[in-house]
């Protein structure tokens, strides 16, 4: 990290299925040596790291020694039988440094319950206090499709805001974010600095990643736009370039930083941003809109013009505009059937529409997250590199 003095921070960093194989069909020990190398220096300069790793199913399909994976159990077989030989290999290495390292596996179950989210930070906030890395990994063997978060950028998010981390660092096979694909168009250039992710950097990101990884640069947006509302820093950058992370960290190597939220969110509003899905979809009007956004307000009934989807009591639901854009999500103190009643009723007739009443608000503030419209003059910078 150099000589320079730096601040301690809790760094979280992600290393793609294409960081750890280096390409290839299987793990690349040398590749991940450098890694634990580099880590074993952030923890030196007197950070704490945690590691989101990808890879159970490549380490699974080189223990095999068969060609398979293409189905949804074959993906569990190969994690199961992988997720022991890839924790294994990860121990060996960082204990090459005497670093002590611990297994996580999560599920989107774990983060959806409040009681079970809070037992995962607890644990986490625990290894950490206790100087152990923790190698959190999604507990693909069991997860089914309604579990999963689906990929491991999201789930680097997840576990940034568990560990209340300052910086999430997502290794990839690119140096970030581009105008355009670099591997096809010779003018593409490097966004260096995001301040607001649009629809535009959204159509940028493209699709999946390689055949072997399951995410792409939408799912890295999809991360850095859960971790910056909950005031983590987030950085792409390219997993090979030598001492990466410290590279990055500092500004050196060419990467792209989502700038995090200044405005801090508590403990409860982090959780609505890293777990539950969202089950329903709320349309507000104007005046809804600025009451919530800028005087602080709950949501009232009077203010909904329309919803979709089916939520029961306390569901978390996304609050959306007349034009459509998400700029919050809360637990909803009505289901779907009551609401559909009362849409734009005042709270005064409640009783008479129900016959009894449930709640005067629709959703507190204190059960609600606001998104934010960070409208930037300038949402994202770019810079040529070669």
């Amino acid at each position: 990290m150099g000589n320079e003095k730096v601040a301690k921070q809790t760094i979280v960093v992600k290393l793609g299925t294409s960081v750890l194989t280096a390409g290839q069909a299987s793990l690349n020990t040398a590749q991940m040596v450098e890694l634990v190398r580099q880590c074993a220096q952030l923890k030196q300069a007197g950070h704490q790291v945690v590691v989101v790793t990808s890879g159970a199913v490549a380490a699974g399909r080189a223990a095999l020694g068969k060609p398979c994976g293409h189905s949804l159990v074959e993906k569990q077989m190969l994690a199961a039988i992988g997720q022991g030989q890839l924790i294994h290999l990860w121990q060996n290495l960082f204990a090459l440094y005497g670093i002590t390292v611990a297994q996580m596996l999560l599920t989107r179950a774990d983060v959806e319950d409040r009681s079970r989210y809070l037992t995962a930070r607890d644990t986490l906030t625990q290894l950490l206090a206790f100087d152990v890395v923790p190698i959190i990994n999604e507990n693909d063997a069991v997860a089914t499709a309604e579990i999963k978060v689906g990929d491991n950028d999201n789930l680097s998010a997840m576990v940034a805001i568990l560990a209340n981390a300052d910086k999430l660092l997502l290794l990839t096979d690119q140096a970030g974010l581009f105008t355009a694909d670099p591997r096809s168009n010779p003018d593409a250039a490097l966004i260096n600095e995001v301040h607001c992710i649009t629809d535009e950097l959204k159509s940028l990101a493209g699709g999946s990643g390689t055949a072997l990884g399951t995410g792409g640069m939408a799912t890295k947006l999809q991360a850095a736009d859960i971790a910056t509302r909950a005031g983590v820093e987030v950085l792409i950058a390219r997993g090979s370039t030598p001492n990466i992370i410290a590279e990055a960290l500092s500004g050196k190597a060419p990467s792209t930083t989502f700038v995090c939220f200044k405005a801090p969110v508590d403990g409860r509003k982090r959780w609505l941003l890293a777990g539950p899905k969202s089950s329903g979809r709320i349309t507000c009007d104007e005046g809804a809109v600025t009451a919530l956004c800028d005087k602080g307000a709950s949501l009232l009934a009077k203010g909904i013009v329309a919803l979709s989807g089916e939520f029961a009591v306390g569901d978390l639901v996304s609050l959306c505009d007349v034009n459509g854009r998400e700029f919050a999500k809360g637990l909803c103190r009505f289901n779907h059937q009551e609401l559909e009643q009362l849409k734009g009723v005042h709270s005064r007739e409640f009783a008479a529409l129900l016959g009894y009443i449930p709640s005067n608000v629709v959703l507190h503030r204190d059960d609600m997250v606001l998104l934010g419209n960070e409208a930037a003059d300038k949402p994202y910078k770019t810079q040529k590199i070669s």
